[in-house]
């Protein structure tokens, strides 16, 4: 019988947090060890409560990083667990299944290193939000294997530690989550499992609510993001495929979805997607900008104190 663990990063994670725990209190399937790394939260909501069911481990808000926490945090507790969980503070758990859902996979085909669940929009969310989970998330399970890469390209390697799990076995074979990116941890890790001979699984009867409302300047700075992430990890690209052609199917999508549910966005819609081929080529050339138009452009700006 496999051992679960679950582990969740947070930073002030606001007023969400109380049904985030009530969700989380009626799963069927409870993990046995269940960790938060904390990144010296000042709002409070990590209360009593929350620490009757969860250990607590609080780190400098400036030693956060996206790969190297969640590494230190699996290292604390993999002698004691044989799957992790990983999930974020704004990903709400749809219904009492979900981490049943997620792990199954585990016990059914050992084969796989990783698992990741459907994400659903929340309530309201705009239509862009909405059509950007439809996309990524459909309602069919797939299994990505090397051998996915000419049919699915860069999305062999498409995962979210947003809700995610790993064999703790097979994730520390490939050397665990990379200690200092600035997103991408998951990505990268998927990427090596696949190169191991190992398989990613798609569980789309696993679900949680979880999508962003971004400003066009946050859309910005994340695609920035993953311009650098692209730019100083060139092997992603040159093994599993370039992101121009899924780029151009997500756009073509986005304008059929919008034509009949949402027109009237269009224009803004167009105007997100400049703002997002922006961000990701400048990024993937930020090694001809100085630090501190690096921080400006960046969503994740403490990884320049560290990076130049």
């Amino acid at each position: 019988m496999n051992r679960i663990g679950i582990i969740i990063p947070t930073y002030n994670p606001g007023s969400m947090w109380s049904e985030w725990i009530e969700r989380f209190k009626k799963q069927s399937l409870m993990p046995d060890v269940r960790l938060i790394v904390d990144s010296s939260s000042t709002d409070g909501r990590l209360d009593a409560e929350t620490r009757k069911i969860f250990g607590v481990h609080t780190i400098g808000k400036s030693d956060f990083n996206h790969g190297g926490t969640r590494q230190m945090a699996l290292e604390r507790i993999a002698k004691d667990i044989d799957i992790v969980i990983f999930m974020t503070q704004d990903a709400l758990l749809f219904d009492t299944k979900s981490l049943q859902n997620l792990v199954r996979i585990f016990s059914e085909n050992s084969n796989v290193g990783a698992v990741y669940g459907r994400q659903l929009p929340h309530m309201g969310s705009r239509p862009s939000e909405a059509h950007a989970r439809i996309f990524n998330y459909a309602d069919q399970d797939m299994l990505k294997s090397i051998t996915s890469i000419e049919e699915y390209g860069i999305k062999s390697i498409f995962i979210s530690n947003s809700f995610s799990a790993y064999r703790v076995s097979d994730l520390m074979g490939v050397g665990g989550f990379p200690s200092n990116v600035i997103l991408g941890e998951d990505t990268m890790v998927a990427a090596k499992l696949l190169m191991a001979g190992k398989s990613v699984y798609y569980q789309a009867d696993a679900c949680v609510h979880h999508s962003h409302h971004y400003t066009y300047a946050e859309e910005f700075k994340r695609y920035f993001d993953i311009g650098v992430l692209h730019g100083r990890e060139p092997w992603l690209l040159s093994n599993f495929g370039k992101v121009g052609g899924e780029g151009m199917r997500y756009l073509r999508s986005e304008m059929r979805f919008l034509m009949a549910s949402a027109w009237y966005i269009i224009p803004s819609a167009l105007i997100r997607t400049a703002c997002k081929f922006a961000g990701y080529k400048i990024g993937r050339y930020e090694r001809l900008l100085p630090t501190k138009l690096k921080k400006m452009f960046s969503m994740y700006k403490v990884y320049w104190l560290t990076n130049k």
